[in-house]
């Protein structure tokens, strides 16, 4: 049963977020249907800045949102979520006025549900891409000519890249290929992947390092992302290496643009979700390389 607001929206006060809130948050993401996410919850709380308004009737969180920053060139935002209860009283756009009042002149980018869109649209933000989710069993099928889809090469392999779990001295590459490929400096967040990740590997050719890719827990999935790579052969190599380390369903939010690769999973059995919407606010200057960006490392706004 929806719950009428107790007081005007303009009175109900926004407060920052601790890793003290995990848990209100994580119950706030169940009361939504969403998977509680406390491994994800806590990287973002560390990560980034959270924002929160406490239900006035004293049962947790009445909403959340969440702003990482990755300079002046772009802030994201992610984990806009209201309470059932206090759904459609005009909340989340409360919270996002304020959200994108702290954010100042940066440019701002976040993934849209079709739920979320319209407001966002209102706000003032624009589509300027998509994203497709697949799920499921990864059953790599061996395509003709190619050695991208089955086992990994092997050290006797003449050419091409290999993969190879992740060292703490691979992170100086790490960051300098995400830089070059994202356009954009995330230290403070990559800088926590290692110890967020239950797997990251990276792929190598000739001593260079050429893509990488995490694998985290989510729920009852392990969801790969981030996913770079130079191309998608080495983009698929890092998702079947990852594949052989879990038992559990894979679950990725790909780049639609990404149409090769997307028919790869499901040639390998994963099945097509839900897509989200890419959208910006403000004009950031051009950034990056997309055709090596094959997924980012959480798709989570509302």
């Amino acid at each position: 049963m929806p719950s009428s607001l107790p007081r005007p929206l303009a009175d109900l006060p926004v407060r920052r977020l601790t890793r003290d809130d995990l848990i209100p948050c994580a119950d706030l993401s169940e009361d939504r249907g969403w998977p509680r996410d406390e491994h994800r919850w806590g990287l973002l709380l560390t990560a980034g800045t959270a924002y929160g308004i406490d239900d006035p009737e004293g049962k947790g969180l009445m909403a959340t949102c969440v702003v990482t920053s990755y300079g002046p060139g772009m802030a994201a935002i992610g984990m806009l979520l209201v309470a059932g209860r206090y759904s459609r009283q005009g909340v989340a756009r409360h919270l996002m006025h304020r959200v994108i009042d702290s954010t100042g002149d940066a440019p701002l980018s976040l993934y849209a549900t079709p739920a979320g869109r319209p407001l966002y649209e209102e706000l003032g933000f624009r589509a300027v891409g998509r994203t497709q989710r697949v799920s499921g069993h990864l059953r790599p099928a061996a395509e003709p000519g190619s050695s991208a889809t089955g086992a990994l090469p092997g050290p006797a392999a003449d050419a091409g890249p290999t993969v190879r779990p992740a060292t703490a001295g691979d992170l100086p590459a790490l960051l300098r290929l995400d830089s070059e490929v994202v356009g954009l400096d995330r230290m403070q967040l990559l800088a926590r992947l290692p110890a967020f990740a239950d797997h990251l590997r990276v792929a190598e050719d000739g001593g260079e390092l050429v893509g990488y890719a995490a694998l985290w827990p989510s729920s009852d999935n392990h969801v790969v992302g981030p996913l770079i790579a130079r191309d998608t052969a080495t983009a698929k190599l890092l998702v079947v290496s990852l594949a052989g380390a879990t038992d559990r369903p894979l679950r990725a939010d790909i780049d639609a643009r990404h149409e090769e690769l997307l028919t790869w999973f499901g040639a390998c059995g994963l099945e097509p979700g839900s897509a989200t919407t890419v959208m910006r606010l403000g004009n950031p200057s051009p950034q990056g390389d997309w055709t090596r960006s094959f997924a980012p490392l959480s798709v989570a706004t509302g």
